[in-house]
């Protein structure tokens, strides 16, 4: 007889286990099992039968998996937990009785944890951690732009601006800035460490407020593992670059407004090549390694084997340890072309990087006060450009506005009406651009027409360089059918001042008109019947120009027709496909479907838009 099974001790039962049942088991607050939980990377579960899962009840809940929670129970971050759960009890007992000093004691010996180990637990190998900083960038990014209050404190802001300083100096540094996107939220950027691709959004700098409805706990809570993992992350960063980590900040920069500028980076001491050791002994060939073999075994054949030497075994040894480690390179003797070198890692990574990383090498830029100073200087800087800023925006400009080195003025202004002769003589050696331009020359990875982007000029499209679905809205191709339209459009402008005046010889030849179109469109695909329809059509006394356009209207008609038909023929083959999926099956093709319906919607919107704009455009330029 087999043994019995118990409810509730196999399958989800046991592999399963609910949100109050973990506290109760870790004995910790609901607060301390959530930040536990973020930490870990551990997150609820959906279990296949919840009622299975749950022993029979159907009341909502959450699940986690029981291996998570038995994962949990020995983590060193919960002890500290409970540790500073009693402190706080302490530190409340004595600040009540009065006893200050016992409370000093209490404070300077309070539990602190660190979460180095759970950083190495979550990111085994260094590659990990780089895939993994887009959030971490995106949350530092976030809280440095965030005023201080009681729940944010000012020096958790400064380290999050100090980190975000710290990124912004290791991709200018390395050139590793790939695309910029302008966005509604906020500036989007990519670039490429260790062959990874890394995407942050950085918010525009407007007065930020937290919104009521937004635990900031949670947050927080985030926020502390992602400054730990940066700090990991940095420093393997700066030493692997050369650089002393963390860079040294000038007090007095900082405090004139200088932003990145403050930092300086410095190279770490020159460490010693790190190939193999030089040996002092004399390079031993291969062919006298031979020899030696050759004469130990001419010794070994007139002496018992129990004799042998074992120190000249082991100088054998060592010599064709020697002669195997040491490779020599030789040239090809069936190609002479094929050099003998071959490039390694150090000559791969120690090569010149793309031109297109230096495309603003040749320039000097200045920036206007009304342009973000932060953005534009992290842009032109990482791609190898000079950039000048007034004191408006911020100390250490490092050269002034009437510098004669300077290319281009960034600008986001209107064009003045009254300019100074000074004023003049610039803007006739400079170039005048708007901001899109430096992100556009980033994207396309060369320098573009300055004209198209010139000061008050209207801007081309800003298009995402990041990549879009098949089929999405592109702004740059040709409209279709603009032309036609107009035509069309200016015809019945024309016919319109004739309508008074043809209105009674309409009446007559209408009948004759559509008939004949419509005998002309029956027989569309037979030249003879098509002839012999225009033949009729002149004897009527309908103008062939008139013919020809109801002729055309009438095949858009019946084409129209025939799409409505198909969707209907469709639409019953359709439905009868759905019929026989599974429920799960049919919801994902619902959903499929109505996002297809929604993007084609959105599509058909805004090109409907832009032939309008066209339209009007094109109008007021004929008109004028």
């Amino acid at each position: 007889m087999g043994r019995l099974k118990q409810k509730g001790k196999a399958g989800a039962a046991k592999a399963y286990v609910t949100r109050s049942s973990a506290v109760k088991k870790l004995q910790c607050s609901l607060a301390d099992f959530r930040r536990l939980c973020i930490l870990k990377g551990i997150f609820p579960r959906e279990p296949r039968h919840k009622k299975r899962a749950n022993k029979g009840s159907t009341a909502p809940t959450s699940f986690y998996y029981a291996k998570d929670i038995a994962y949990l129970a020995h983590e060193p971050v919960l002890n500290k937990l409970r540790e500073h759960k009693a402190f706080a009890k302490k530190i409340s007992r004595a600040l009540g009785r009065g006893e200050w000093s016992i409370a000093k004691n209490l404070e300077d010996n309070k539990p602190v944890y660190r979460l180095d180990h759970i950083i190495k637990e979550r990111y085994p190998s260094f590659i990990d951690a780089v895939r993994d900083i887009d959030d971490a960038l995106c949350m530092i990014h976030l809280f440095a732009s965030l005023p201080s209050n009681p729940r944010v404190s000012p020096a958790l802001i400064e380290n999050c601006a100090r980190l975000t300083a710290e990124w912004q100096l290791y991709v200018m540094h390395t050139r590793s800035l790939r695309n910029v996107f302008l966005s509604i939220k906020g500036v989007y950027y990519q670039a490429e460490v260790m062959d990874q691709n890394v995407t942050w959004l950085v918010p525009y700098q407007f007065p930020q407020n937290i919104p009521s409805d937004v635990d900031v706990r949670v947050m927080l809570t985030f926020l502390e593992l992602y400054q730990t993992l940066l700090g990991f992350v940095f420093f393997k960063l700066y030493t692997d670059a050369g650089l002393v980590y963390p860079p040294p900040l000038d007090s007095s920069k900082d405090e004139s407004g200088a932003g990145v500028g403050a930092f300086n980076l410095r190279s770490a001491n020159p460490s010693p090549a790190t190939g193999a050791p030089k040996s002092d002994a004399p390079k031993i060939s291969s062919k006298e390694v031979r020899q030696t073999i050759k004469n130990i075994t001419a010794e070994s054949s007139s002496v018992p084997s129990n004799d042998i030497d074992i120190d000249r075994v082991e100088r054998i040894d060592s010599l064709l340890d020697a002669a195997e480690e040491e490779f020599v390179p030789q040239a090809s003797k069936s190609d002479l072309d094929v050099p003998s070198s071959l490039p390694t890692l150090l000559s791969l990574s120690s090569s010149p990087k793309p031109s297109s990383t230096n495309i603003f090498a040749p320039y000097t830029f200045w920036l206007s006060r009304e342009s973000s100073r932060s953005i534009f200087e992290f842009l032109i800087r990482s791609f190898g450009g000079r950039i000048g800023w007034p004191v408006s925006s911020g100390g250490g400009s490092p050269f002034a506005e009437d510098d004669e080195a300077i290319t281009h003025v960034i600008i986001d202004r209107p064009v003045a009406k009254s300019d100074t002769a000074q004023e003049r003589e610039r803007r006739r050696r400079r170039k005048y651009v708007q901001p899109q331009w430096v992100v556009d020359c980033i994207n396309a990875g060369k320098i573009l027409l300055e004209d198209l982007y010139a000061q008050g000029k209207t801007l081309p499209p800003h298009l995402s360089p990041f990549g879009e679905r098949d089929g999405a809205y592109d702004p740059t191709i040709g409209l279709t059918n603009v032309e036609n339209s107009l035509v069309e459009a200016d015809d019945a402008l024309s016919e319109g001042s004739q309508e008074a005046e043809d209105v009674e010889m309409g009446s007559e030849l209408e009948g004759d008109v559509t008939s004949v179109a419509a005998l002309a469109v029956a027989a569309a695909d037979d030249p003879e019947a098509l002839r012999v329809a225009e033949l009729a059509a002149e004897a009527a006394g309908v103008d062939y120009g008139t013919f020809e356009k109801e002729v055309q209207k009438k095949q858009k008609q019946q084409k129209h027709k025939h799409k409505e038909d198909a969707v209907v023929d469709g639409g019953g083959e359709e439905d009868m496909n759905k019929i026989l999926m599974s429920k799960r099956k049919r919801q994902l093709y619902e959903r499929m479907k109505y996002g297809e319906k929604k993007r084609a919607t959105e599509h058909a919107k805004l090109e409907e838009k832009r032939t309008k704009i066209e339209k009007d455009r094109r109008r007021k330029a004929r008109v004028s």
